[in-house]
């Protein structure tokens, strides 16, 4: 079970990223039903750097298939930006796209959480919000 102290902490703001409209309000849906304060739902990385310079999210979810930009480029452009928070990838994509990218992430300095094939689960969103440090 989640704590509610560190739920508190790891949700106060959560940026979703993913060009798939239904998807994001699946996963509000189910950041709510954790105790997310403040959700995000951002149908592309563009966008989601625009917001990112004036809302630094405690959680990030992104997809790494979008069509304006790629979620490889935009985990990129938030590492350069000192992004501190936790990391969640999902996609659609094969196992080994999703290992690369996860590498690729950490090795950026950014904090990943895990990476997980569509669609993410709430047992698995919990499990990656209880890894968050605090």
């Amino acid at each position: 079970m989640l704590d509610t102290a560190q739920a508190s902490r790891a949700l106060d703001v959560v940026m979703l990223v993913d060009d798939d409209v239904f998807m994001l309000e699946i996963m509000a849906e189910m950041l709510a039903q954790v105790g997310a304060k403040h959700v995000l739902k951002l149908e592309s990385a563009r966008d989601a750097m625009k917001s990112f310079v004036h809302q630094r999210p405690s959680l990030l979810i992104c997809d790494l298939r979008m069509p304006d930009m790629d979620g490889i480029e935009f985990l990129r452009d938030i590492a350069q930006l000192g992004y501190t928070g936790g990391v969640v990838l999902h996609s659609g994509a094969d196992a080994g796209v999703m290992r690369a990218a996860e590498r690729l992430a950490k090795a950026h300095g950014l904090h990943v959480l895990g990476a997980v094939e569509k669609p993410l689960d709430k047992e698995k969103l919990t499990e990656f919000i209880q890894s968050i440090p605090t």
